[in-house]
């Protein structure tokens, strides 16, 4: 009987229970804070549908590797911005030869973290996007790159901005890079610069991805008069299948030979887009939009909700990163819709200058925002292609963004 109580106490001791409770008063709090934030995050993506596919990951992830007792995530591990290969292994020997290393158990998280430490996850997402990306928009108007382009500068305002308020060079280029509104590049860019707050940067970077139907239309109103919100563009003219095969071809080389460190963001998104458009690849095509990118996301969120542990995430900093990045986000926005007035200007009024709001990353959502606020001024005009243009555009403008900030501050 004795060995029975003795059992249930050491179950007790074990459990996650008294882990929590036991320290209430220092860290059993913030294990329940970071609980609760999962749970909302989990609502917000189930109930209000807010990125389901990328925030029920996220959200759970967060949810298991703040359990206390777990063991399914070491910081540790990835402590100084580097992979401890040793402490990874989990052998004795390689742990008693790893200087300062700790004596550790490898969780399911810390492998599956390699897959974002090495920049694997937001490679495979680039290949299927590329793989369910149309191009012909921006083919039929290159000019919709400089749309895309002007989008960026919120990345590099924000950046200068993160930088006066105290962040260091590499962690305002992470939290710069949020205006992108792309979630993989995001991703790959802090976990390169700064990785300790790579979890509070994802959830920014999908969060506001979530409400650019609502962040986007009144930046729009108040940037646009009535007159310029109703122009009717002319069609697109049609794009030739030579044309198509061609430009991942071109923009693969171009982007490499200027931005290098682009190369694995860029060349994957190409290479989705020349095995589409070939139309000789279909099962790649198939396996790399479905199947293989979908096991990349469920990792990468996964992994990425992981590192959102309270000491990472309970803090200032974690604040200021939210608010920074909904500055660049509608700076992002704003410099789309002002380089779009530019061009409203210099075509004598044929360019919508709507459609500049499209250059952030966030495809389709931004191209579907401008279809709809042009169509509240005009219920029979239809922007939507024409948007999409500018909105492909801004996926390359903020992977070549995200390659600068990585070969100027070394990622």
């Amino acid at each position: 009987m004795t060995d029975v109580i003795e059992t249930i106490k050491n179950l007790f001791f074990e459990s996650g229970f008294y882990k929590i409770f036991s320290d209430f008063t220092g860290e059993g709090w913030k294990v329940l804070v970071m609980l609760a934030i999962a749970g909302l995050l989990l609502y917000l993506a189930i109930a209000k549908k807010f990125e389901p596919l990328l925030l029920v990951p996220i959200a759970f992830g967060m949810l298991l590797a703040n359990l206390p007792g777990g063991g399914i995530f070491h910081e540790e591990i990835f402590s100084g911005g580097h992979v401890n290969w040793a402490m990874l292994s989990g052998t004795s020997a390689a742990v008693e030869g790893a200087e300062g290393a700790a004596a550790v158990a490898p969780g399911l998280f810390d492998y599956l973290y390699l897959g974002v430490k090495l920049g694997v996850y937001p490679c495979l997402i680039f290949l299927g996007v590329g793989a369910m990306t149309d191009f012909g928009p921006l083919i039929s108007r290159p000019s919709s790159l400089l749309l895309g382009a002007a989008a960026q500068v919120g990345i590099f305002v924000t950046f200068i901005g993160a930088n006066l308020i105290g962040f260091d060079l590499k962690e305002s280029g992470a939290i710069a890079i949020i205006g992108g509104a792309d979630g993989p590049t995001a991703i790959l860019t802090a976990s390169r610069l700064a990785p300790h707050m790579l979890g509070a940067i994802a959830i920014a970077a999908y969060s506001y991805m979530a409400l650019v139907p609502f962040i986007q239309p009144p930046i729009m109103k108040l940037l646009t008069t009535k007159k310029e919100r109703s122009v009717r563009m002319q069609q697109l003219r049609p794009v030739s299948k030579r044309e198509r095969i061609l430009f991942p071809i071109a923009v693969t080389v171009v982007v490499a030979l200027i931005v290098p460190s682009a190369t694995p963001l860029v060349g994957c998104l190409m290479l989705g887009n020349l095995m589409k458009e070939s139309g000789v690849c279909e099962r790649l095509v198939k396996t790399a939009s479905e199947s293989l990118m979908n096991i990349s996301v469920i990792c990468l969120g996964l992994t990425v909700g992981g590192t959102a542990t309270a000491a990472a995430f309970l803090n200032l900093r974690t604040l200021e990163i939210m608010l920074l990045g909904i500055v660049a986000f509608c700076i992002g926005t704003a410099s789309g819709v002002l380089f779009g007035k530019l061009m409203y200007v210099f075509s004598k009024g044929k360019i919508n200058p709507l459609i500049g709001a499209a250059g952030v990353s966030a495809v389709p959502m931004a191209a579907r925002v401008v279809q709809k606020v042009g169509n509240k001024q005009d219920p029979d005009n239809y922007l939507l292609m024409h948007a999409m243009g500018p909105n492909v555009a801004g996926v390359i403008g903020s992977a070549v963004a995200a390659g600068l900030l990585m070969a100027m501050l070394g990622g």
